[in-house]
């Protein structure tokens, strides 16, 4: 009976043992990272932004559902001249969608060389160009008409709209199929055909597809000549 006892006890000990030796050696790792460990934060992820950068990005407005038109169809934005312009006012020739912000310092601006460009080659004959701000909250109308200047837009071929950031969001995705957030655009140009159907989407920066959207201008063009 008594080595039963000093068994007992014997297995007893080693398995408080074996307790103590895993906790003294989960211990002895650290928690704390190294030096030569990166930690990624959101302070890493804004490195290289100043504050005013970060602030100006952040989108503090929350979207909801929309309590009218389940998918929009049409739209109506402000235009630089500070008229209200709709779809239907586009209706009847073709034009051209982009989406663009007046303080962007590089991909708009070349984006917009391209429009002049086609501003150039098509001009005084019946085709638009419609720009739309996706950083509204600056670009207002006088904003955007300082902007227009610097490109010397047409006032009545070469649209420049801005309005609210979540309804633009809403055009930008369900009119043109365009994913749009503030000051975040694709570089795609979107044709848009007489009756405001959306013939295709043209990547501007593709040499063949920025000719293949000339061509494109072109036809309707023509048609509209013999009709």
């Amino acid at each position: 009976m008594k080595m039963i006892s000093n068994i007992g006890l014997i297995l007893i000990t080693g398995v408080v043992l074996g307790l103590l030796i895993r906790l003294l050696g989960g211990s002895s790792k650290t928690l704390v990272p190294s030096n030569s460990e990166v930690v990624y934060t959101n302070d890493l992820a804004a490195d290289g932004l100043t504050e005013e950068e970060i602030v100006g990005i952040e989108n503090p407005d929350v979207s909801y559902p929309p309590d009218t038109e389940a998918w929009l169809s049409r739209f109506e934005l402000l235009e630089r001249s500070g008229e209200l312009v709709s779809s239907e006012d586009l209706l009847g020739s073709p034009y051209v969608v982009s989406f663009f912000f007046s303080t962007c310092p590089s991909i708009c601006i070349q984006q917009n060389q391209k429009i002049k460009e086609l501003q150039e080659e098509f001009d005084g004959q019946p085709v638009r160009f419609v720009a739309i701000s996706v950083d509204p909250e600056r670009d207002t109308p006088e904003q955007l008409r300082e902007y227009a200047a610097r490109f010397n837009a047409d006032s009545e071929q070469w649209l420049f709209l801005t309005g609210e950031l979540n309804y633009i969001r809403r055009v930008g995705a369900e009119v043109y199929r365009q994913p749009v957030n503030k000051q975040f655009h694709t570089e795609r140009f979107v044709l848009v055909d007489p009756s405001g159907e959306i013939e295709g989407f043209y990547n501007w920066p593709e040499p063949a597809q920025f000719e293949k959207l000339k061509e494109r201008i072109s036809d309707y063009l023509e048609v509209e000549k013999t009709e």
